[in-house]
């Protein structure tokens, strides 16, 4: 006899490939079996003394006592009988993080020396899964993993005005470990709605799982891949800002998502019916009633076992990811370049930002929402603002500048008076009347460096004598320092000038003088 029982169907060709005159040879060919297998079966056949005919009307189950012999009685061992009890907590404990069935059948051979070894151990703890019905459930880790998708049966709200019926998107969400399950409806599946669902849910949960597994819709998935899919980039700056994975489903892999389709199907029935016949007026009245009904789908107490809220309490939430301290805000997007004054402009607000002086002329990727604005090259973060949104103004920080910019950008009225002040008082008193006749600030700031620029070239005591003389003609302009110590003004006393004036000028009636103006 084989040492593996074939399907009844093989076992039916066989019979029907002996009636139609083949032998055991070219029957063990056709079946791909050995021939004492076939062998095997027609001998038991021969024994039961049917014909074919009658042996083909039979059932599977019918043909299967009457070539194999009934099932032996299952006697159940004492050891069997002190394992039944255990298997609830030990299926339960199998879905925590981190446990395996060799720890679990060590613990249990600590406790019951003669008790199963490892392979009957694990053969009882899949026999009562599956008896369960709870097959995948210890596949999945606690905290592990979410599945989400869309149910294809839209739900409707109601124009209050116009009584016009407007669908909506239904967003269900179920952890792998304990099925707990989030559900809430919207307007849409774009890009906004997705993302404010997925957030919405992690905050129902409490915390973040280790993997969220969606469908391939455009909103998550820019190019589905079996092998390697090409992620949305919003919804990788969603995944980094809770510090998860995405992993999609792979294209016609029904499998790998049947959690969450199962869940849908479960809303169908739970939800779903007892919404028929109600009308909503408005999203948030719909939501309302999705979280009551969804409130009791959790509460409900599976088959055997705890509800998916206790088991979730029990054994999901604490293995969790802690949720960050402010939840992510969707992100737009946009390409710039860097200007020559190490800016760039965001368009939307005509406002300009600075990045680190080394990246101008390149090209960045701007993230900005309502509150802040994020710069990336080639996706490092090298820049991040509060946004302004003030048209035509500059938000600058110091530490972006080269060292020319840094010096430019601390111009101010106080900097240059306490720039001359360390000369000496008499170039801080004209610096600050140079600023003040002087209406334009930046033009004003440039003389202000051009006068200190000057005293580094002709020293402390020329530069402070020419701003002393040049206060004395009451004239503070740059052009007037610099013809003082072109002159050599500086080296002479004020009255002396005067005097070397009044000798080399002629006397005439004609000739008014300097006293006829004041």
């Amino acid at each position: 006899m084989a040492n593996r029982t074939l399907t009844m169907n093989k076992i039916k060709q066989i019979l029907r490939g002996h009636f139609d005159g083949h032998g055991s040879k070219q029957l063990s060919k056709l079946m791909g079996v050995s021939r004492n297998t076939v062998k095997s079966y027609l001998k038991r056949f021969r024994q039961t003394g049917l014909s074919f005919e009658e042996v083909n009307q039979l059932s599977d189950e019918g043909l299967a006592e009457l070539i194999l012999g009934p099932p032996s009685p299952v006697q159940q061992s004492d050891r069997l009988e002190t394992l039944l009890p255990l298997l609830p907590g030990i299926v339960k404990k199998l879905r925590t993080k981190g446990m395996t069935r060799q720890r679990l059948w060590e613990e249990y051979r600590e406790k019951h020396p003669d008790g199963f070894q490892s392979s009957q151990f694990r053969k009882h703890i899949r026999e009562y899964v599956g008896r369960q019905g709870l097959t995948m459930h210890f596949d999945h880790p606690a905290g592990e993993k979410v599945f989400i998708d869309y149910a294809g049966k839209k739900l409707h709200v109601t124009d209050p005005e116009t009584g016009e019926h407007f669908p909506v998107e239904v967003f269900v969400a179920t952890l792998g470990c304990t099925q707990y399950t989030y559900v809430e409806a919207t307007y849409t599946q774009q890009k906004p709605d997705f993302i404010g669902s997925c957030t919405r849910m992690l905050e129902f949960f409490g915390g973040v799982p280790r993997v969220i597994v969606p469908d391939n819709l455009r909103s998550a998935v820019s190019k589905g891949s079996k092998y390697s899919p090409v992620l949305n980039e919003t919804f990788e700056t969603f995944a980094e800002h809770y510090n998860t994975t995405i992993i999609p489903a792979r294209p016609r892999q029904p499998r790998e998502k049947s959690l969450v389709e199962g869940a849908v199907r479960l809303v169908y029935q739970r939800i779903y019916m007892e919404l028929q016949g109600k009308v909503f007026l408005s999203l948030e009245s719909l939501n309302e009633a999705l979280f009551t009904l969804l409130a009791n789908y959790n509460d409900y107490a599976l088959r055997g076992e705890e509800s998916r809220r206790e088991q979730f309490e029990t054994l999901e939430r604490s293995s969790l990811l802690a949720l960050p301290e402010l939840p992510y805000q969707l992100m737009s997007v946009k390409v710039c370049t860097v200007m020559k004054n190490t800016h760039i402009c965001l368009g939307e607000d005509k406002h300009y930002y600075s990045v680190p002086h080394q990246y101008m002329g390149k090209k960045v990727k701007v993230l900005f929402n309502d509150d802040r604005v994020e710069i990336f090259y080639k996706y490092h973060p090298i820049a991040k603002h509060k946004r302004d949104k003030r048209k035509h103004k500059y938000t600058t920080l110091r530490e972006h500048l080269s060292g020319n910019h840094k010096y430019v950008s601390d111009w101010s009225y106080e900097f240059f008076v306490e720039k001359g002040n360390k000369i000496n008082k008499e170039v801080g008193t004209f610096l600050s009347k140079l600023m003040e006749f002087i209406p334009h600030p930046e033009q004003g700031f440039r003389s202000c460096s051009g006068i200190l620029h000057l005293a580094r070239k002709v020293g402390t005591q020329r530069i402070t004598a020419a701003c002393k003389r040049a206060s004395e003609y009451g004239v503070y302009t740059y052009s007037m320092i610099e013809q003082i110590l072109s002159k050599n003004l500086d080296s002479i006393s004020f009255s002396d000038e005067q005097l070397d004036e009044s000798s080399q000028m002629p006397k005439h009636h004609n000739i008014r003088g300097n006293r006829y103006y004041s």
